[in-house]
């Protein structure tokens, strides 16, 4: 397993090379293993130098994860040329118990619930040519002090209503929409960005930075501003859109700005850019894209509206996408957006394969570092398949390779006398064949 060691050479100026040595420990570790990924299971799985309390050192160390994930994509991942995205989304960790670190009650969008979990940000690197993300690091959401990062509900007892004020206070002016107080959880991920440029913008220039619909709003469009980026995410479908006012000023007064409110109903045709119709599901697909403002945002929005017409019954749906950056086209817009669905396989990977669902660990040190160990698989598990020979290989394959010639170096030091070196490669390639995917020659 010489590739392991070679692909995690490049760590050790930041890890330094006694925790790389446990990290190359850790990783095969992680590549043969079977049933529950925890501390001790890898113990059990790992070859010399794996012991319980070597692998406990490793989790109660303090790794910059961001540095590590960003070194190993440099070096192993990164192609010159290609245009790069920084994504974000929130992933939650099931957790039971009382007395785990950050332990809070967050809401699952697979169980459509509200449940007690530990939540972590995620920040990504997408490369749009490739169509993956790389994650980059994991920030632990903490709830309830000066780290905490969501609003809390404050409580309603006490709370006096007066009916007869209505409006705002009696000489007060218009606040400038761009100077806004950014609440805790935007403070929190505006960090987590800057922390990230620091490292990455010395060797690619980043210029989007794509979420979800969280993000929809005038304050998240002035945080991600002030790091630098333009956003690109997604409005409420019946957000009240307008057009800027382009009626000639009267000589009197402040020139109005919004003109007429969006009608999603009968959208103008002159800002229709495609219209498709897919004969065998009787959709109609309509995109539009327009400059339009909204009253609560402080700048002008590049909307794109994506528009679907059941031919058959009629009826339509549309959803709105929009960026701060207006010379950007619609189809970059929805191609930029769409690949944000990337950071969910990230997710998918690092529960099933790497062990985010499985650890049991409790303190603040050790949940940080089996979270981002198990995004970092998902990016050492792509450096794996840059070789020719695991090229067209899945994770399942790549498991079931290594698992195979684990089997196989235990049954060859059973034999009196050790066999050669073409022996060993031969039925390692036969082996490493079983409880794969696709077994192919690249297998071999």
């Amino acid at each position: 397993m010489q590739e392991i060691i070679t692909l995690l050479n490049c760590l050790s100026p930041i890890i330094g090379k006694t925790n790389q040595k446990r990290l190359s420990v850790i990783v095969q570790a992680l590549l043969v293993m079977r049933g529950r990924i925890t501390m001790l299971g890898l113990s059990r799985w790992s070859e010399k130098g794996g012991s319980y309390k070597t692998i406990e050192r490793f989790f109660n160390s303090d790794i910059n994860w961001g540095k590590v994930n960003w070194l190993f994509i440099k070096t192993h991942l990164r192609r010159k040329g290609s245009v790069y995205l920084l994504g974000g989304d929130e992933v939650i960790i099931s957790k039971e118990g009382k007395h785990s670190y950050g332990l809070d009650r967050f809401y699952s969008s697979l169980e459509n619930r509200v449940r007690k979990s530990l939540g972590f940000l995620n920040i990504s690197l997408i490369d749009v040519s490739k169509r993956k993300a790389y994650p980059l690091i994991n920030k632990q959401i903490i709830r309830g002090n000066k780290e905490g990062c969501t609003k809390s509900k404050g409580s309603k007892k006490g709370k006096k209503k007066n009916k007869n004020k209505v409006g705002r206070p009696k000489g007060s002016g218009n606040k400038d929409k761009k100077d806004v107080e950014l609440p805790k959880y935007l403070k929190f991920a505006q960090e987590t960005i800057k922390e990230v440029l620091a490292w990455v913008n010395r060797d690619i220039d980043i210029v989007y930075f794509v979420y979800d619909g969280a993000f929809g709003n005038n304050n998240a469009v002035q945080m991600v501003k002030q790091c630098g980026l333009d956003i690109i995410s997604k409005l409420q479908k019946n957000s009240a859109l307008c057009f800027p006012n382009k009626d000639k000023y009267c000589g009197r007064g402040a020139p109005k700005k919004y003109g007429e409110d969006i009608d999603y109903n009968n959208l103008p045709e002159k800002y229709l850019q495609l219209d498709d119709i897919d004969e065998k599901k009787s959709i109609r697909t309509k995109i539009y894209q327009m400059e339009m403002l909204h009253r609560k945002f402080a700048d002008v929005l590049n909307i794109v509206i994506i528009q679907k017409i059941n031919t058959t019954t009629g009826k339509s749906t549309h959803m709105i996408l929009f960026s701060s950056e207006l010379i950007l086209g619609y189809d970059k817009i929805i191609d930029y957006y769409s690949l944000r669905f990337q950071i969910e396989f990230v997710f998918r990977d690092s529960k099933q394969y790497w062990g985010m669902e499985d650890f049991m660990n409790i303190k603040k040190t050790p949940i940080n570092n089996w979270a981002n160990l198990s995004s970092f698989m998902v990016n050492f598990a792509h450096g794996l398949r840059q070789e020719p020979s695991k090229k067209c290989m899945s994770v399942l394959d790549l498991k079931a390779h290594y698992h195979g010639i684990k089997y196989v170096k235990e049954v060859f030091k059973l034999l009196p006398d050790f066999p050669t070196d073409y022996l060993i490669q031969m039925v390692s390639a036969k082996i490493a064949n079983i409880g794969a995917i696709h077994p192919s020659e690249c297998v071999a």
